[in-house]
């Protein structure tokens, strides 16, 4: 190769890193800008209804009578289910044994349970009825159930939920939904439209986009702010190399 090709090659190599260096900051100042707009959304926001927890209230414990206890280890023999933890818990001030079948790391994870009257020793079928009675306890807002149904993940208000909810939802200005585990009965939370307005800059915040194939997972776990950490990386590699090429030109003398 002549001097002449290696110059046009080179002057073509610098060409492109330079071009490539100018969208890519075009990128980057975007993303940034996004960062620090919802960085600055986040700090003036009203947290508390940011939580959708508006119209939440504690649920009420009742005392439990033990001596009517349905004991536990009968309990297990009788209904021939192989359980690996099994804690006495209340739904609606009434004992229940919960039977843990599996159980994931975290409570979002996928878990499997099985609820059991802890008087009469009979499994209770977590249905409509009492998913609602649930929903309803942890609620004292103004609205009434307007309908009741069951979901499966993904779930929009709740994205790292991996296991099937019952939706309850009430006729409130706020649109208030309330979520309770379609297993074990636990409230998993309430969500309204004050929550989902602020869901929606924590998706721009963590470039949780539904792209690529897959939704969003509520979080920075995902494959696009990868992409972007690998695009801001040669960002920086190409202004690395404009730099070094303008000092041996001497252009910062």
């Amino acid at each position: 190769m002549n001097k002449a090709n290696k110059k046009n090659t080179k002057y073509f190599m610098l060409s492109t890193i330079k071009t490539l260096h100018k969208w890519l900051s075009l990128l980057v100042f975007i993303q940034l800008f996004i960062w620090l707009s919802t960085g600055l959304f986040f700090n003036l926001m009203d947290h508390d209804k940011a939580s959708g927890n508006q119209y939440k209230q504690n649920l009420v414990s009742q005392d439990i009578d033990h001596q009517r206890l349905f004991d536990p280890k009968e309990l297990l023999l009788a209904s021939n289910t192989s359980a690996s933890e099994v804690a006495l818990i209340q739904r609606l001030g009434k004992p229940y044994y919960l039977l843990t079948h599996d159980k994931g790391l975290y409570k979002h994870f996928d878990s499997h349970f099985t609820l059991v009257d802890a008087y009469t020793g009979l499994i209770k079928k977590l249905d409509i009825e009492m998913a609602s009675a649930l929903a309803q306890a942890s609620y004292n807002g103004p609205g009434k159930i307007a309908n009741v149904l069951l979901v499966k993940p993904p779930i929009n208000d709740f994205l790292k939920e991996e296991n099937n909810l019952w939706q309850v939802n009430f006729s409130d200005e706020l649109h208030t939904s309330v979520y309770i585990n379609a297993s074990s009965g636990r409230l998993i939370g309430h969500s309204n439209e004050d929550k989902r307005f602020v869901d929606f800059f924590f998706m721009l915040h963590f470039m949780d986009y539904p792209l690529f194939g897959q939704g969003a997972v509520g979080g920075f776990n995902n494959l696009q702010i990868s992409i972007f950490a690998i695009l801001t990386l040669f960002f920086c590699l190409t202004g690395l190399i404009w730099t070094l090429e303008l000092l041996i030109k001497g252009r910062y003398k």
